[in-house]
């Protein structure tokens, strides 16, 4: 058997592509946005499990340009932040070198597989001309109000030497390098995301997701609905929020966080001391720790409840955030199994009690409706220097007007933020520093910049000094989707028309991951560049796909640590890339997790080989529309594995020889797969145009009503469904067909199959 020379093959095609623009976007009609999430161009390259994703789009976006559409396959690069920083900080190496070298060997890995992006297209985020829209975006949110700045305990990673979102962390550590969190205390940018936390429920119905993203987006955001009830202690009130207000009957304490602002005031004389440690103790425990152990200390005061006007004590627990309803609670201990394990521990009354009131009957009494909402809002600054410079100057002397009453030409930002000034005069290019380390200070290494520090303020010239914060690696993401559509534009994010040509993306692949952090707060950017009428659209993404992790051969996560990476230069340097991108799809299904086997690389060779020495003899008797039905429908639902198996089973049935019209027929099958082999196999049989100009191939549906019957599923003699089947089936796949369809066989016992051929299965099971 002959092999063909993938080596000089692929080469070929690639400068073929190139020199012809084959996959340049032109947004004709009908168009097709397909998408990748862009990668952090990290140091190590591409190992093998980072292009599952990259290959899967590139099937879908093959398939539909020889559906007749024009087709945006854009890759850009998510060069900002951390990785990027970390990588050169462990390199010594400045970021601004690292961040390019390792987009070139990215690049340079992504040609060789053969992805058929439209590199004339190509951003990158830490450039300035594309980050000067992520920051004007930024003094958009600003300028209405939802950026603001305050002091609170924020997360901190002690290694990334940053203040982290509550996104960022992941079971109390750090989302990027796994360490644990600290609380902190410092000024911080926050972005009001809590403002559109309805609209980013409500958006979620529209989208074409998998069901477990959305449900996390919904958990996230977490939406109760409840009431209001106020107890009064002393002089004071205390509100708590309560999804069950028909059980205050029961309420026989309340709880504060030890950050209520209510814990001072309403804390006697005599618990002082021990109230003052307790609360300063707490500020050492991160969030997840709180809630493991039930501890408290009473106040020393007692409340009024509402409904059964009996006084209750009244204590503070850290197990109760501060964020989450008004940072108090009523506890109930004889409905509510936290509150129960809390009156035990510190002997606490447990009052039964019988629900005879309506939710809405005690709030009619006692409270008023109230809805309330998990999500807290996105802390934005982070005190690194790469990442993209916060727009923004403090100045005195305009803040010394504001709080005069002078409040003319400042905007609703500027009125909440007094001090705090646009800077308009974008981009605000990050400065060039030699010390580019995380100080860990709180402040960014950009506060020692001192020529670029210093300026004068864009509102009434007196000397200020610019926000030395950066922006999170999240913000050049949150949009970048949307350059694509025009990317060299100069004067604005991108021309409406061309963004309602291509916008919103129609299909996004990507990782799970990212299903609370990326894929939230670009919905959020679009919300509100949708409501400022500056996109015509608000929601970023209609279709969303998962990809499941290749895992190394041990069947661990892949990382240079464990000395368990597969390189992808390798195994193409061996296979070649179609190869590669026959296995990368046929391992298993593309959202699930699988380990990598060097025999499944080999096996997809020999699949290719096999092709390559096909007999193309006059006639054949191979069923084309059959496996063309098969996998048009594969790769309109993702199923690439079960594609590529209906392809190999074909070439299997085709030892005896192939005509040349089917051979070409399944090479455009093949086409969106292995484009290199395809286009040569193509080119050999006299056929000048590129096969992947070609139109997609079409079955005959009556031919296929003729070569398809009505396979009856039947359990111990008794009919439990049907389906459609291809003529000649035999037992084997008729077991496994009927197994799939028919969930009941799942949970049963078969001790017999019989069969009979183009008509039913019957499964013999035991009782």
């Amino acid at each position: 058997m002959a092999e063909y020379d993938f080596s000089e093959i692929e080469k070929k095609w690639q400068q073929k592509w190139a020199k012809d623009k084959l996959f340049e976007a032109k947004g004709k009609k009908p168009n097709f946005f397909i998408l990748d999430m862009f990668p952090y161009p990290s140091g190590d390259g591409l190992h093998v499990g980072h292009p599952r994703g990259y290959v899967g789009s590139d099937v879908v976006a093959h398939y539909m340009r020889m559906k007749g559409f024009d087709v945006l396959h854009p890759m850009g690069w998510d060069a900002f932040g951390l990785p990027a920083e970390n990588y050169a900080i462990k390199t010594g190496v400045h970021p601004s070198i690292t961040t390019r070298k390792n987009i070139q060997r990215f690049k340079e890995q992504m040609q060789m597989i053969g992805l058929s992006y439209d590199w004339t297209r190509e951003i990158n985020t830490t450039n300035p001309s594309y980050y000067k829209w992520t920051q004007w975006i930024f003094l958009k949110l600003f300028e209405k109000g939802l950026a603001y700045r305050k002091k609170f305990p924020i997360n901190w990673c002690p290694s990334c030497k940053t203040g982290l979102a509550n996104e960022e962390v992941i079971n109390g550590k750090c989302e990027r390098c796994g360490t644990e969190t600290t609380k902190k205390k410092i000024e911080q940018w926050v972005l009001k995301i809590t403002d559109y936390a309805e609209e980013l429920l409500k958006g979620l119905e529209k989208l074409d997701w998998p069901e477990q993203i959305k449900e996390m987006q919904r958990n996230w955001i977490g939406k109760s609905e409840g009431a209001d009830i106020v107890f009064s202690v002393n002089d004071s009130e205390i509100k708590v929020f309560t999804t069950r207000p028909e059980t205050v009957f029961g309420a026989t304490f309340i709880v504060l966080a030890p950050e209520h602002e209510l814990v001072k005031k309403i804390t006697t004389f005599k618990q002082k001391k021990e109230v003052d440690n307790y609360v300063k103790q707490s500020k050492k425990k991160l969030d997840i720790e709180r809630q493991k152990d039930k501890t408290g200390v009473f106040t020393g005061s007692y409340a009024l409840n509402p409904a059964t006007k009996e006084k209750i004590p009244v204590y503070v627990a850290d197990y109760v955030l501060p964020y989450y309803g008004y940072g108090a609670i009523m506890a109930v201990p004889a409905h509510d199994e936290r509150d129960y394990d809390f009156a035990k521990k510190f002997d606490l009354e447990i009052k039964e009690i019988e629900l005879n009131k309506s939710a809405e009957q005690v709030i009619e009494l006692y409270g008023k409706k109230a809805i309330n909402y998990k999500l807290r809002d996105w802390v934005f600054s982070r005190q690194r220097y790469w990442g993209e410079p916060i727009p923004l100057v403090f100045c005195e002397k305009c803040k010394e007007k504001i709080e005069k009453g002078e409040t003319r030409g400042f905007s609703k930002g500027e009125l909440l933020n007094p001090g705090w000034i646009s800077d308009n005069n974008l981009p605000l290019k990050l400065p060039d520093v030699e010390k580019y380390q995380p100080t860990g200070t709180g402040e960014s290494p950009l506060a020692q910049a001192e020529a670029w520090l210093k300026t004068n303020c864009p509102k009434c010239g007196s000397p200020a000094k610019r926000e030395t914060n950066t922006m999170p690696q999240w913000a050049g993401s949150c949009w970048y989707f949307i350059r694509y559509t025009d990317p060299e534009n100069d004067k604005e994010l991108a021309d409406k028309k061309k963004m309602k040509e291509w916008l919103p993306v129609d299909s996004y692949i990507g990782g799970a991951e990212h299903a609370v952090l990326h894929l939230l707060y670009s919905r959020f950017w679009v919300k509100f560049l949708n409501d400022e009428k500056i996109l015509p659209f608000d929601e970023s993404f209609k279709k969303l796909r998962t990809i499941g992790l290749i895992l190394a051969p041990d069947g661990q996560k892949m990382s240079k640590s464990r000395g368990n990476v597969i390189n992808p230069d390798e195994i193409v340097k061996k296979y070649g890339a179609d190869a590669f991108r026959i296995y990368e799809m046929f391992m298993g299904p593309f959202d699930q997790a699988i380990a990598w086997d060097s025999k499944g690389i080999l096996g997809a060779k020999r699949f290719l080989d096999k092709i390559w020495n096909l007999k193309i003899v006059e006639k054949d008797n191979l069923n084309t529309d059959q496996v063309i039905k098969k996998i048009t429908e594969d790769i309109e639902s993702e199923k690439f594995n079960t594609a590529v198996a209906a392809m190999m089973e074909f070439i299997n049935n085709a030892n005896k020889g192939i005509s040349k019209e089917n051979l070409e027929s399944f090479l455009k099958l093949l086409a969106p797969f292995a484009p290199h082999f395809s286009e040569e196999m193509w080119n050999n049989l006299g056929n000048r145009e590129s096969i992947l100009r070609q139109s997609w191939p079409k079955y005959d549906q009556e031919k296929l009503k003729q070569q398809e019957f009505e396979l009856v599923i039947q359990i111990n003699g008794k009919v439990r469904g049907s389906v459609r089947a291809e003529t000649g089936i035999n037992k084997q796949k008729a077991e496994k067909l009927a197994t799939e369809t028919l969930e009941k066989l799942k949970d049963k016992k078969i001790k017999k199959t019989i069969f009979v051929k183009d008509k039913l299965i019957n499964f013999v099971c035991a009782e």
